[in-house]
């Protein structure tokens, strides 16, 4: 059984699409949800799905406690589903390889610190992007930066608003990361 771990900060669509997912499943569980924002939609969402949900704040994330925490749960990944803290090197150094987060955007076009939700969407269309879309990656110390593992695209029209873009990119958000995880928490060959 591979045990995942949910970090969060918003209304947690994608997270709720996470867990539906892996919902029955004998092989994945998710095991918590974390939430950095005590308004945030994903508390009541967690509730509705029965999934246990820790809201935390700054300094017991910076000091390591939400770290031992998750590592007791014997968790084996940490998914990010519209977190936007940066994670901190001693998370990247117990969890190697095993941190994805996804963003709303080619990377490593629209990426960065305050790049996120409706800013990378207006960003988009205020540089006439002919396309745009979803990147799921691994996480490192810096904003955006981990090795690329998967990308999907869509184009952008003349007349898209960036609601339209954060529409279209909400579709392949739903239906590519739960498929994504799936395909790196159970290879193949297991």
């Amino acid at each position: 059984m591979k045990n995942l771990v949910l970090f969060a900060s918003g209304s947690g669509s994608n997270a709720e699409k996470i867990i539906e997912h892996f919902k029955g499943s004998d092989q994945v569980r998710i095991t918590h949800i974390y939430c950095n924002n005590p308004s945030a939609g994903i508390i009541q969402r967690a509730e509705r799905l029965g999934v246990p949900c820790r809201v935390f704040d700054r300094e017991s994330y910076k000091n390591g406690t939400v770290l031992k925490e998750v590592q007791s749960l014997r968790t084996d990944w940490i998914i990010l589903a519209g977190f936007l803290w940066l994670i901190p090197a001693d998370f990247v150094k117990a969890f190697p390889q095993r941190i994805v987060n996804i963003h709303p955007a080619l990377l490593p076009k629209f990426g960065g610190k305050g790049m996120y939700g409706h800013f990378v969407h207006e960003a988009v269309v205020a540089a006439g992007e002919k396309e745009s879309g979803i990147t799921i990656h691994y996480v490192n110390e810096h904003y955006d930066e981990g090795a690329t593992i998967f990308q999907s695209s869509f184009p952008v029209l003349p007349s898209d608003t960036p609601e339209d873009v954060a529409k279209k990119g909400q579709v392949l958000e739903h239906r590519d990361f739960p498929k994504v995880i799936e395909s790196l928490v159970l290879p193949a060959s297991s």
